[in-house]
C-alpha cells in the first residue's frame, strides 16, 4: 500500500493560508487484496504557513507470512512521500497556484522502490466554505534507474467534509497518473512472463466517518479505503484491494 498523498486533510487546501490546523494522525489498515491480507500503518502529518505548506506521511507494511528470518518482529516494508507547496502570493488572484516539490521512496524485503522527484505546479479550487477542495497538478517527475516514455505525473486530490450533510463524513483521496517503463511480474491468476508496462493508473479514495463525536472524544474515526491501480507495481492490469481502517488524530 503506497499511499501517495492521501491528504485525508487534503494539503494544498492551503495555498491560501485560512485558518486550516496542522495535522498529524495515524491510520492502521487491513489490506484484503488477495495478493496482500496484512496491516499497514501510516503515519501522515499537515502543516502549513506563511510559504505554504508541507504533506509527508510514512507506511509500515506488516506481512511476514513465515517469510521473514526466524525470531523476526518488525515491519516488511516501508515507504515515504514529502512534499512542499510553496507559495509567497497568497491572497492575490494567483493564490490559488503553488509550486511543488516532492521525494518519495522505500526499502521492502525482496525489492526496493527507486528514488522519485517531482516538482510542477499544483491548482487548488474551493467551494465557499473550504468544505470541498479540489487540487490538480501537473508534475515532472524522475524515478532513479527508471525510463520514462514521458517524464511527467499528472495527480487530483479531492476533499468532501460532511458528505450528504452527515456530520464528520469525509470523503478524500487522489487518482495518479504516471508513465514509468516496468516489468509485470503476476496478474490475478499467478505469476506471469515477459509481462511490460509503459504506464501507471493509481487512485486511493478513503472515507471516513467521526465517530468519536458520539462520545466525546472527536480524534477517533472508523472508515476504510480501496486501492484502485492499473500495472502499478508489478501487477499487471486493473486491481481494486479494499481496506478496513482507523484514524486517531493527535
Amino acid at each position: 500500500m503506497f499511499k501517495k498523498a492521501i491528504l485525508s486533510v487534503a494539503f494544498a487546501t492551503l495555498a491560501f493560508g485560512f485558518a486550516a490546523k496542522a495535522q498529524t494522525n495515524i491510520q492502521v489498515f487491513y489490506d484484503f487484496g488477495s495478493d496482500r491480507k496484512h496491516v499497514t500503518t501510516t503515519l501522515e502529518g499537515f502543516y502549513n504557513d506563511n510559504w505554504g505548506n508541507t504533506f509527508f506521511f510514512v507506511d509500515h507494511d506488516f506481512n511476514h507470512k513465515g517469510n521473514t528470518p526466524a525470531g523476526t518482529k518488525a515491519p516488511t516494508g516501508t515507504y515515504m512521500e514529502i512534499a512542499r507547496c510553496l507559495n509567497f502570493w497568497q491572497g492575490t488572484k494567483l493564490g490559488g497556484l503553488s509550486l511543488h516539490l516532492e521525494y518519495n521512496g522505500g526499502v521492502y524485503k525482496n525489492y526496493h522502490i527507486n528514488h522519485s522527484v517531482l516538482a510542477g505546479l499544483d491548482y487548488f479550487l474551493h467551494s465557499a466554505d473550504f468544505s470541498n477542495t479540489f487540487n490538480f497538478k501537473v508534475l515532472y517527475k524522475k524515478i532513479a534507474g527508471a525510463k520514462s516514455q514521458v517524464p511527467m505525473q499528472f495527480t487530483f486530490v479531492w476533499g468532501m467534509q460532511d458528505l450528504f450533510g452527515l456530520k464528520g463524513l469525509r470523503f478524500s483521496g487522489f487518482a495518479d497518473f504516471w508513465w514509468e517503463d516496468h516489468t509485470l511480474f503476476t496478474d490475478h491468476k499467478g505469476p506471469i512472463l515477459g509481462g511490460f508496462s509503459h504506464v501507471v493508473f493509481l487512485s486511493e479514495p478513503q472515507i471516513w466517518y467521526n465517530v468519536g463525536q458520539h462520545f466525546g472524544v472527536n480524534n477517533f474515526n472508523i472508515g476504510g479505503e480501496v486501492e484502485l491501480s492499473y500495472d502499478f507495481g508489478t501487477a499487471k492490469g486493473f486491481w481494486a484491494r479494499p481496506c478496513i481502517g482507523a484514524k486517531w488524530v493527535f
